[in-house]
């Protein structure tokens, strides 16, 4: 079976592939391949994520040039999410509450306020409040806490949280409804591709595929599969995993901290459930795992095969984790995995949101948690952050799109034009509906 585009990877990067290519342009025969036996598994899943859409309004982390881009690819996916809220869409898969971010301390303080000098004309929604109003939003921020410790938040109503695992099934239905011809292949592991005089040929545990333009979105395996194809070489992932502690309902909706910004880690936060308002998830914490899958440990030569074992990527690690900064921020992350010492010692991370919350109201959130794939460049023998895209002949890699799932529309724009080229420009992307549907 030939294809004019085939997609290797069914969670929600590629799943909105799927669903730009089928509705805005007139390429029918498109394929999706995915190793497991249903979409947005992996990653996408709501137990493999923090679920929030991010915006860059409360990601301390952003400047304002990285905001402006993240905001316009997440408006996207909000503007899917309540178009589809309106059309009585059977999927639901979001919940909207406030957000904010959170200084503690002068330095904090003065960091945050000046923050909001240049952030607030990009987010016209956010506004910085004081002590008072931050206790009416959110009581057990303040309960507690020392009535002479200086803070200040910024808050918006548009907070997010998103089982993207359900929006990757909501896309592939729509985009079945556009095209019906789609061509799907699950349980499916691509084991080998080949480049060809007009196309590729992809071998698969379930036969051989072809296809005129490929994009490989299967998150840390995009870099392997990159790798067999002569491509990104000089790359090399260093996949963190992230745990969450749980506890009851003690937040109304998000609660950020202040991120250090060489750190490319979330800094620690506090949200509800996707599914349950009922309980608050904080986390996440970060460590580096050998597996390209967390709690995949068939993975584990297939990191080593993508890390690379010769003596660059070797002093790349090195040089990266004995940054004082982040070698600190790995230790005390590992430890926090550790039953009872652990426990104990993330409470004191937690106490910084909701200062009276006593050890007996967490507790460690078994199998939540999954696996984000940061970027080492042995060039410069550090880590790349943002997003991690290799475009070759008639064929993209996307590694680990920033911020994750929040940018898979914007994403999916983007590719979607470059793959109109690769196909000689004999099909149109609509992208003035795109725009006109998806862009505020």
């Amino acid at each position: 079976m030939k294809h004019d585009i085939l997609i290797v990877g069914g969670g929600v990067s590629g799943t909105a592939l799927l669903y730009t290519l089928s509705k805005y342009t007139n390429v029918k025969n498109i394929g999706l391949i995915e190793k497991y036996s249903d979409f947005g598994l992996v990653n996408s899943a709501s137990t493999m994520n923090s679920q929030t859409l991010h915006f860059g309004d409360i990601e301390t982390n952003y400047t304002i040039e990285k905001a402006r881009k993240v905001k316009r690819s997440a408006d996207m996916v909000m503007k899917y999410l309540i178009n589809e809220k309106f059309k009585d869409c059977k999927c639901n898969y979001f919940i909207k509450v406030p957000k904010m971010v959170l200084a503690v301390g002068k330095d904090q303080v003065d960091t945050l306020r000046e923050r909001y000098k240049s952030f607030s004309q990009l987010f016209p929604n956010l506004r910085m409040i004081d002590r008072e109003e931050i206790g009416s939003i959110e009581p057990r921020v303040l309960e507690g806490r020392d009535p002479n410790q200086e803070i200040l938040a910024l808050v918006t109503e548009d907070g997010y949280t998103v089982d993207f695992g359900r929006l990757s099934h909501c896309f592939v239905d729509h985009a079945k409804e556009a095209n019906p011809d789609i061509s799907f292949y699950l349980n499916t592991k691509v084991n080998k591709i080949i480049k060809n005089s007009d196309g590729f040929k992809v071998i698969t545990s379930n036969g051989e595929f072809e296809a005129n333009a490929i994009v490989i979105a299967a998150g840390s395996h995009s870099l392997k599969i990159a790798k067999s194809l002569g491509y990104g070489m000089n790359y090399s992932i260093l996949s963190m995993s992230g745990s969450f502690y749980t506890g009851p309902k003690v937040l109304n909706g998000k609660v950020y901290t202040m991120q250090n910004a060489k750190l490319p880690f979330a800094a620690i936060h506090g949200d509800p459930e996707v599914h349950n308002e009922n309980i608050t998830r904080f986390g996440p914490t970060a460590k580096p795992i050998f597996l390209l899958e967390r709690y995949n440990y068939s993975t584990f030569w297939e990191y080593w095969k993508t890390f690379g074992l010769g003596l660059k990527p070797i002093v790349s690690i090195l040089n990266i984790l004995f940054d004082r900064v982040i070698f600190y921020y790995i230790i005390k992350n590992g430890i926090y995995d550790i039953p009872s010492i652990g426990k104990r010692s993330f409470l004191k991370e937690i106490k910084k949101i909701v200062p009276n919350i006593k050890i007996d109201e967490i507790s460690f959130a078994k199998g939540v948690g999954g696996t984000r794939p940061q970027m080492i460049n042995n060039a410069t023998r550090k880590l790349e952050m943002g997003e991690a895209k290799i475009v070759g002949d008639k064929i993209i890699f996307n590694i680990t799109p920033s911020p994750g799932a929040s940018t898979c529309l914007g994403n999916a724009f983007e590719d979607t034009k470059i793959l109109m080229g690769f196909l000689d420009n004999r099909f149109k992307f609509n992208s003035e509906q795109f725009e006109k549907d998806l862009v505020l």
